[in-house]
């Protein structure tokens, strides 16, 4: 359903669609749901994606006046748009401080109108309401505009579900947490201690409050750059989240070659996302987990590979996901979720890597892989030249039927060797010199004179009964045309019209043209041979490495 499309009175609608209608976030709508005990009751869906009869929730906005003319909410954001433009995420930082109750402070900037509808919206419900509304807003509005300046709710979805249950004695890091999408959405919202930086102050200042103001308690964000002044130096957390700046050549590689922070090796320029990966792993207790949001392509990038390898090796990488295509806020490109664990004792590690592919899923739907969607990969098999850890790669070879495979090219095979040699003309010794010998006559006369045409053939065709195609054709690629076809660096370039053929009765054309014929399709019965021939050895020996395939036991 689009923005602008109204849903039919009879059918049913998401919290999205009724945020939508009523002119509010899906945050106003929840907190609705939790604080009026008339909301309408959820009538189909899940409990994660519930969905509501749109005429029941109509007669409830009309009853509670909500929906009717613009909602406060989106006039406290025109008022923010309309004094910081571009810059909102200071906006909503100075509303998330005026509502902490640092008024002097946060009002230097924020509009009058501003100020009294953020504190008229506080007090029809709660400050963390409204931080958390307007972190959905600038969210979305961040994701409209294409950019990946904040973590999209698909990605949070996912990192969630991946993490799993967070203990209320947790501690949890987030080294690029923005304005606290992954580092304040995951675990219970009282208990885990939450430790988190950002580059951006005005984000690390927003991502505070919001903490403050929603009860996320023994949260402690600050700001920095991460790689460059580590902040939290001497942390080991219990699960360290993090969807990193992607692209960034200037993570200061220059400044860092050094650093012990770079265990699996040094990154290089172009690979600032396994620098963000290294260093939330060395924030990462024994026994505890990394969940990094990873580009697809830093799975087989070149410049990567000695990285990946080491943490293959040491049995570091757990798991890798794919997500679908359109999780992420800025592109529809696939993004994936590495899970790494700090071995809790030596000889802890793991032993193989699950590979789990999503991407032929639907980017809203179940996160749950289903049986051909996952596979555990020995480190073995991952420890070859390219070290590529997409998912798709590995599931798709490790449901492959090797035996039915085998049996097919081998059946193929036989069938095409067999017709091969018919294929193949029977000729006899000639009794002189070959036919461009005598009489001949250019392939530009024939074109002048309407017998020959090129159109949109890569070769001249006939157009005459006076000629026959393959005859002409054949004899194009003789020794002699091919000799004035061939330049001084030995490169073959057709140039029908200056070639030559034999002067010959359509009969006699018609016997060569069909050994010609016999010929060129014999070639191409040969180039099929030759590779379902590679095919076949290339699977047969991999299904005997890898035990997909056996020999035939002798009988």
């Amino acid at each position: 359903m689009t923005d602008n499309a109204a849903p039919s009175a009879g059918s049913l609608v998401t919290g999205s669609e009724i945020a939508r209608l009523a002119g509010v976030t899906r945050a106003a709508v929840s907190n609705w749901r939790r604080r009026y005990d008339d909301f309408p009751a959820p009538a189909g869906g899940g409990a994660n994606s519930p969905l509501f009869v749109l005429a029941d929730v109509q007669a409830w906005l009309d009853r509670q006046r909500k929906g009717h003319g613009v909602s406060e909410e989106v006039q406290l954001w025109q008022a923010l748009r309309g004094v910081y433009g571009d810059e909102m995420v200071s906006g909503i930082a100075d509303v998330a401080q005026l509502l902490a109750g640092d008024a002097s402070c946060a009002s230097a900037q924020l509009p009058r109108e501003a100020v009294r509808l953020a504190r008229s919206l506080a007090e029809g419900g709660s400050a963390g309401d409204v931080v958390d509304a307007l972190a959905e807003r600038f969210t979305d509005s961040v994701r409209r505009a294409g950019s990946d300046q904040v973590t999209s709710p698909r990605i949070a979805r996912a990192v969630r579900h991946l993490a799993g249950e967070v203990t209320d004695d947790a501690t949890l890091f987030d080294p690029a947490c923005g304005i606290g999408t992954l580092l304040l959405t995951i675990g219970p919202e009282r208990g885990p201690r939450r430790y988190g930086q950002e580059s951006d102050a005005r984000s690390a200042r927003f991502a505070q409050l919001r903490a403050d103001l929603t009860g996320r308690t023994g949260a402690d964000i600050v700001a920095g750059d991460s790689l460059r002044a580590d902040r939290w130096p001497d942390l080991k957390a219990d699960l360290v989240v993090c969807d990193p700046p992607v692209s960034d050549t200037d993570w200061g590689r220059e400044e860092l070659l050094l650093d012990s922070r770079w265990e699996f090796g040094t990154p290089s320029r172009a690979e600032g996302e396994l620098a963000w990966l290294q260093h939330a792993y060395a924030h990462t207790a024994p026994g505890g987990r990394v969940l990094m949001v990873m580009p697809a392509s830093v799975a087989y990038r070149k410049a990567g590979r000695r990285i990946r390898a080491e943490l293959v090796r040491r049995g570091v990488l757990t798991q890798v996901t794919a997500l679908p295509p359109g999780t992420a806020a800025s592109h529809a490109l696939p993004v994936h979720v590495w899970q790494l664990r700090r071995p809790e004792s030596v000889g802890a590690a793991a032993t193989g890597v699950r590979m789990v592919d999503l991407t032929a899923n639907d980017p809203g739907g179940s996160l749950e892989p289903g049986p051909g969607q996952v596979a555990d990969v020995p480190l073995i098999d991952l420890l070859d030249d390219t070290v590529d850890l997409t998912p798709g790669r590995h599931v798709a070879e490790s449901h492959r039927d090797y035996a039915a495979e085998y049996r097919s090219l081998r059946r193929e095979l036989a069938e095409q060797v067999g017709m091969l040699a018919e294929l193949l003309p029977v000729l006899t010794a000639g009794d002189g010199p070959g036919l461009l010998e005598g009489p001949s006559v250019g392939v530009a006369e024939l074109v002048r004179a309407g017998l020959v045409e090129y159109g949109d053939h890569p070769e001249p065709v006939s157009v005459s009964d006076q000629l026959d195609t393959d005859f002409l054709q054949g004899f194009l690629r003789s020794a002699a045309n091919t000799r004035r076809s061939t330049s001084a660096s030995g490169t073959f370039r057709l140039d029908g019209k200056g070639a030559r053929i034999p002067q010959l009765d359509i009969a006699g054309q018609r016997r060569y043209g069909a050994a010609f014929r016999a010929l060129r399709e014999f070639q191409e019965r040969a180039r099929k041979v030759a590779e379902l021939s590679r095919e076949a050895t290339e699977l047969a020996r991999e299904g005997l490495g890898n035990g997909a395939l056996t020999p035939e036991t002798e009988t």
